[in-house]
């Protein structure tokens, strides 16, 4: 039995060549000889495939290597406990401080019209109506600034307008303005600095009224009339609303809002009634 050995044979597809062994083109997918088995030999259509880049594969390293986390974030700039003003607040300072005293002033013009006239209680009652005020807004502004806040006094206008129309009508109100904080402030903080204007005026009261019974006229006068300015300015800061320092201390501590309420209460009755 006589076994022939059959060979199989393909063209070369650029050349037409017969080729035993043909080698596959891994783009176009024809066959070619060993001269033309390149792609850049048979003028290959695919031939732009192999410019493109390719990604190197990445080592087991950096697969598992997690990217940089990190959190930016953004605060006001720490403020110093230095006690410190700026040209701003000086000068609004200022305007408030005069309206204030044109409030003084009134009241003691009107109570000398009903008594005789004495100079010292006019320059007195102006002087403890502008003192109540200052006080009351310094004790804001370094309670603030004590708490790292940024604080300074701003006059508003209808505060200003009202405080200005008051000094020529019977009754008053003082409200030029206010001290404005910024910062970081919680709701414990926040009252914190609410609570210290209040807390002034109290103070001032209760003393100014204890020293009341051991002096004579007309510095009992005078001093009489600083309690209860001092008192009325506690009192009605305190109401819990709007934007009054009683809503935000009501808010951090009721316990504190209430002590400190009903004490400006009783002073506020007192010194009215021994005013009157």
């Amino acid at each position: 039995m006589v076994t022939k050995e059959v060979k199989r044979t393909v063209r070369c597809q650029y050349c037409d060549n017969d080729v035993i062994l043909p080698f596959k083109c891994s783009f176009c997918s024809q066959q070619f000889c060993t001269e033309h088995r390149l792609p850049e030999n048979h003028d290959c259509p695919e031939y732009w495939q192999t410019k493109i880049p390719r990604r190197e594969p990445q080592s087991p390293a950096m697969v598992q290597r997690r990217p940089y986390e990190y959190t930016v974030t953004y605060a006001p700039k720490p403020m110093t406990r230095i006690f410190w003003f700026s040209p701003q607040e000086v000068r609004h300072l200022v305007i408030g401080t005069l309206l204030v005293a044109g409030i003084g002033l009134s009241v003691g013009l009107s109570y000398i019209l009903e008594n005789r006239f004495q100079p010292e209680i006019l320059a007195g009652l102006t002087i403890a109506f502008t003192l109540a005020f200052l006080l009351h807004e310094l004790s804001h502004k370094i309670q603030a600034q004590r708490l790292g806040l940024w604080a300074e006094f701003r006059l508003t206008i209808f505060g200003a307008l009202i405080t200005l129309i008051s000094i020529f009508l019977p009754f008053k109100i003082i409200s030029p303005g206010a001290v404005m904080i910024a910062g970081p402030a919680s709701r414990e903080i926040a009252g914190k600095t609410a609570i210290a204007g209040p807390l002034t005026n109290v103070v001032l009261s209760s003393l100014l009224l204890l020293s009341f019974f051991y002096l004579h006229p007309p510095l009992s006068v005078i001093v009489l009339w600083g309690a209860a300015f001092n008192a009325w300015i506690a009192l009605f800061n305190l109401l819990p609303f709007g934007m009054l320092d009683g809503l935000k201390v009501f808010w951090w501590n009721k316990m504190v809002w209430s002590i400190t309420f009903v004490v400006s209460g009783i002073l506020a009755v007192i010194t009215y009634l021994n005013v009157y």
